[in-house]
């Protein structure tokens, strides 16, 4: 199957938010993407985007992405978290999440980046070992820290008393 890797356009953005809304619904959360297509242009394609975004396209259609941006480490420098990677659950095995996969760290190398960081859930076995045998490590001792919009407003709120 032939296919290429290529950087998103805004036009790709409806079909990457399909992959994204898929990948919320494989790790069991199908109500939590509240983004839209339009943000996804606004954020990506403006004069200052927010994100780098790669799609794997076969038949002239979108099968998978691969989402990223930039982050500071204060111990590394400048870094690129990769968000989100995702390939049609029909698509997979196909080598499309490889190619993705391979995209982004050239676009880190490209970029003069120190590292490259993303986050596996612990259940997800299949992209931990994918991530392991790449030479990547998968940290066990680090846990993810997230404060939702409710929560923020709650904190400032208690704070400003």
């Amino acid at each position: 199957m032939e296919f290429k890797i290529r950087k998103a356009t805004p036009e790709d953005m409806p079909a990457v938010l399909e992959l994204i809304q898929e990948l919320a619904e494989f790790e069991k959360e199908p109500d939590a993407v509240i983004i839209s297509a339009e943000d996804l242009k606004k954020d990506g394609f403006g004069a200052n985007p927010a994100f780098t975004c790669f799609v794997a396209e076969a038949d002239g259609n979108i099968e998978g992405m691969a989402l990223c941006y930039f982050r500071y480490s204060t111990w590394k420098g400048k870094t690129v978290h990769l968000e989100d990677l995702v390939v049609r659950e029909s698509m997979r095995g196909k080598s499309l999440g490889n190619a993705l996969y391979t995209r982004v760290i050239e676009f880190a190398k490209e970029q003069g980046v120190k590292r490259t960081e993303w986050v596996v859930l612990d259940w997800n076995t299949h992209a931990r070992d994918f991530y392991s045998r790449s030479g990547a490590t998968v940290f066990t001792d680090w846990c993810t820290v997230q404060m939702d919009e409710n929560a923020m407003d709650r904190f400032l709120k208690k704070e400003s008393r």
